[in-house]
């Protein structure tokens, strides 16, 4: 078996390129991956577009790198929240695209491009601005908009407990929109609290299997996203 550890944060994202599409796991603050990203951060690549519940808070994580202009385009269910300032200012100056999508499709729309399923039929978002331009069909007297899977280049994983192989554990509610994330990606680089020995997690606890993980990253003190914010800081 492949032992998937990486020396460094830097390592596991050294090669992501230009024009990426990046799943960043993450429901607001819970199971943001904040190494990761102020890792890639710093590694420089550009015309990202990324894949999120939300578009950052403050001047953390996510936001930070929205604030460094290195995202063309948002996918995202909750584009503004009370901490937002990055993504609307950007926005407002028309310097980043956004596309708008109901948590539940967008969730689906990830799941499916992990289940090898190009699209898919939801009554969500029939007879809104959302549904223009796609198509729309009749099942049993009800309308349905089709809507196209969503795979990515990269994903950018929090778990609480890795083993060697690329099994993963989460922690509570930080679980989200991780393990779809996962199964949606060409590459998944994972961020670990811990990494131990094959066969040191109990088989019945692993939520995503280790052939969906590409690198882990040992993390052991993970910043949390609120507690930065609370704490006014920033990156770089």
């Amino acid at each position: 078996m492949i032992d998937k550890t990486v020396p460094s944060v830097a390592d596991a994202v050294a090669d992501i390129e230009d024009g990426a599409t990046v799943l960043v796991a993450g429901f607001g603050a819970a199971g943001s991956a904040v190494e990761l990203i102020h890792a890639l951060i710093d590694q420089g690549a550009k015309d990202l577009t990324v894949v999120n519940n939300n578009a950052g808070n403050g001047e953390v994580g996510l936001a930070a790198l929205i604030a460094q202009g290195r995202v063309a385009k948002m996918i995202c269910s909750y584009p503004r929240s009370a901490g937002s300032v990055a993504f609307p200012d950007l926005y407002n100056a028309g310097k980043i695209e956004l596309e708008v999508v109901p948590q539940g499709t967008l969730a689906e729309r990830i799941r499916a491009a992990g289940a090898g399923i190009p699209a898919f039929f939801t009554p969500t978002s029939v007879g809104t601005p959302l549904a223009d331009g796609k198509e729309v069909r009749e099942f049993n007297g009800k309308q349905y908009v089709m809507e196209h899977w969503l795979p990515a280049d990269i994903a950018l994983i929090k778990a609480d407990i890795a083993d060697r192989h690329g099994n993963l554990t989460y922690n509570m509610t930080a679980r989200n929109f991780g393990p779809i994330m996962c199964t949606a990606a060409a590459t998944t680089i994972v961020q670990a609290r811990q990494i131990v020995e094959a066969g040191g997690i109990d088989p019945e606890r692993i939520v995503t299997p280790g052939i969906y993980v590409d690198r882990i990253v040992h993390v052991p003190n993970p910043e949390h996203e609120e507690t930065l914010l609370q704490a006014g800081r920033h990156y770089p």
